[in-house]
């Protein structure tokens, strides 16, 4: 039986204001970076600005069920905090940079340092991690 391995790509789009900037190996370390990031961390957004509402609050929903016998102030804090974790496992601005070996830098901190290193503005605007066989139901008779 073969092993098989696991290929992964990761596509990502930073915008930047001039053509200069993305020669430089500062940005190009910040784009290899954020897409190593991505393909071990497995976002699923960019900013908590990008999660839907109805996420957001099936999410509310599912924390408000866990908490019981709580006077309904500590519960909404509790809620909040759970949100809050919910925000930093989903969103990659969010997350710890996964290079940080102190586990204090998020990904938007990085962003901010290559920004005043670089003086140019930096905006992460999207990406797309593809993982092969993700999505696909496999049978019996395709395994070899």
């Amino acid at each position: 039986m073969k092993k098989k391995k696991n290929k992964l790509g990761v596509l990502v789009e930073i915008k930047y204001e001039t053509d200069f900037v993305a020669k430089t190996d500062d940005f190009k370390e910040l784009a290899r970076d954020i897409a190593m990031h991505i393909a071990a961390a497995n976002p699923t957004y960019v900013s908590r600005e990008d999660i839907p509402q109805d996420v957001i609050e099936r999410e509310r929903e599912i924390y408000r069920a866990q908490v019981t016998n709580k006077p309904p102030q500590v519960v909404e804090k509790i809620i909040d905090g759970k949100l809050e974790k919910f925000f930093s496992d989903t969103c990659l601005l969010e997350q710890v940079f996964i290079k940080d070996p102190e586990g204090k830098q998020k990904i938007k901190d990085l962003i901010t340092e290559k920004v005043a290193k670089l003086g140019e503005n930096i905006v992460l605007r999207r990406f797309a991690r593809f993982q092969l066989g993700e999505g696909l139901e496999k049978s019996a008779s395709c395994e070899s």
